[in-house]
């Protein structure tokens, strides 16, 4: 008699057999057409530089 931990093992070696041996199929995966673009260096040369401003009123 085999132990119940030998048994599960055989068992789930079998499962993971089976998944291997099943038929697959790839299919060619569609190129997204609306990629957004890279940022160049005179794009952000152009814009103004941003930052946080803060103003005490209470003093």
């Amino acid at each position: 008699m085999l132990d119940a931990f030998i048994i599960e093992e055989i068992k789930r070696r079998e499962r993971s057999r089976e998944d291997r041996d099943r038929p697959a199929l790839e299919l060619p995966l569609p190129v997204p057409v609306d990629r957004p673009r890279q940022r160049t260096e005179t794009e952000d040369e152009d814009k103004p530089p941003r930052g946080v401003v803060i103003i005490d009123l209470l003093a």
